[in-house]
């Protein structure tokens, strides 16, 4: 193992209890990856042109010396534990998790690629991690994540959901 550094997980789920279902990853994960910290939920758009449910999103924070592959591996296991399919690529999903930084690495293999590939186009994960961390700077360019958050130009809606709003 490595030495400690900080990754983050994106959550998503549109299907049957999607924060039931959420809540359940966040609990696995921390059982596998040690203690996170959890951004607010947010309400998005789907991206797919399939038609579907809205999403529910968040992302977590942890810090370890667990290794990339290991992390993917402990998410992948996750979403195969709570009934993740992926039979129907940008459809409906009971659950989701990516893997979307692990420290300043980065990597380009088959099945990893760090920082995640689309994170920095993805208003639904930037903006619940702009919650938490604003000004970490993503490799390769250093560019902070408020300010990526900032430069997206429109697209799917997201919202933040408050305690009050009504949810799946």
């Amino acid at each position: 193992m490595s030495a400690a550094r900080p990754f983050g997980f994106a959550l998503g789920a549109n299907l049957d209890s999607p924060r039931d279902a959420i809540a359940a990853a966040l609990e696995r994960l921390a059982r596998r990856f040690g203690p996170l910290e959890v951004a607010p939920l947010y309400r998005s758009e789907p991206v797919s042109p399939i038609p579907q449910p809205e999403y529910l999103n968040t992302v977590a924070l942890g810090h370890g010396p667990q290794e990339p592959e290991e992390l993917l591996a402990g998410a992948l296991a996750v979403e195969a534990e709570l009934g993740r399919r992926r039979d129907l690529p940008l459809g409906p999903r009971r659950i989701d998790l990516d893997l979307l930084f692990v420290g300043d690495l980065e990597r380009d293999a088959p099945g990893l690629r760090l920082p995640h590939p689309r994170l920095r186009e993805r208003r639904f994960v930037l903006a619940p991690l702009a919650d938490l961390v604003p000004d970490l700077a993503l490799p390769p360019d250093g560019r902070r994540v408020g300010d990526l958050l900032a430069a997206l130009p429109g697209g799917p809606w997201v919202k933040r959901l408050r305690s009050e709003d009504p949810c799946c």
